[in-house]
């Protein structure tokens, strides 16, 4: 196999991993065009093992943005999501996909090679230049400030989607009795416009305002487009169940939801154009 078809053969899951970390569609692509300067020009005797190799300079890479894109978003208007990609998601993957913005980028470099892509603390040691014991405390960290941060996913599928089609019957209708029949009392909602189009500053919690503020979205027009021109797709979404609100098939925004114990206990929804060009395109990820 020559060089650049084994960079190809890895391309997926470096830019997988970049995105990741990274949570845009762009610096993921531009991380994977920089791994493949350094590959290219990389001697082969200092590559023993090209996957090992690869992700290594991805790691290293995705950790440099990290660490400048923090000054951006402290600038952005409003909250910041992840840019949206449609997934399709091994089963035994989605739960341990989550990250938040809790962790710092250390952290969420080793809990994505390490939960998400499976790597051995060993190995996460040789990418990072950390020593094994150190990789284990951040990967322990990083686990701890997850699932302190956001409630387990509802395991049973079935009852999932039940869930979250009891909720979009609600909010197309705009029924906020039945929002509020199937929304957790702590229900978080989060919307990130950036600036571009109109969206919450802050955070909504609880269930009434939640219930009350999809209720009036759901009745007057948005982005140009008429209630009787809107429609909502159910779709997989960054790992978990999502939906994709249409404008005359036009992908206008585009959000995903969380269940536990029946109800939904935290919404966030993307309204930003400049990050659904990749769903907009129906571009997908294997997780």
């Amino acid at each position: 196999m020559s060089d650049a078809e084994t960079f190809v053969a890895h391309r997926d899951l470096m830019f997988s991993m970049a995105y990741r970390m990274l949570g845009t569609v762009a610096d993921a692509e531009d991380v994977v065009q920089d791994a493949w300067l350094r590959w290219s020009a990389a001697p082969r005797d200092e590559v023993s093992e090209p996957r090992a190799y690869l992700a290594r300079t991805v790691t290293n890479l995705a950790l440099n943005r990290l660490h400048s894109a923090q000054a951006r978003r402290e600038a952005y208007v409003g909250p910041w999501l992840p840019e949206l990609l449609l997934t399709r998601t091994h089963p035994d993957i989605a739960e341990r996909a989550e990250l938040t913005e809790s962790v710092s980028p250390e952290e969420r470099a080793v809990f994505v090679l390490r939960e998400v892509f499976d790597f051995a603390h060993a190995e996460i040691a040789v990418a990072m230049g950390r020593s094994e014991a150190s990789v284990r405390q951040i990967a322990h960290r990083a686990r701890e400030h997850v699932h302190a941060r956001r409630p387990r996913f509802e395991v049973d599928p079935g009852r999932q989607r039940v869930v979250i089609e009891r909720f979009l019957s609600a909010a197309v209708g705009g029924d906020i009795n039945g929002l509020l029949a199937v929304l957790a009392p702590d229900v978080t909602l989060t919307t990130d416009g950036g600036g571009v189009t109109q969206a919450a500053l802050r955070p909504i919690r609880g269930a009434d305002k939640v219930a009350r503020v999809l209720a009036a979205y759901a009745g007057r027009p948005y982005q140009g487009f008429t209630p009787e021109q809107k429609s909502i797709e159910l779709a997989e979404i960054n790992g978990e169940p999502g939906v994709l609100l249409l404008g005359d098939g036009q992908v206008i925004a585009a959000g995903t939801l969380t269940v536990a114990g029946g109800r939904v206990v935290a919404i966030q929804i993307v309204t930003n154009p400049e990050k659904l060009d990749a769903i907009s395109a129906r571009r997908t990820l294997e997780l």
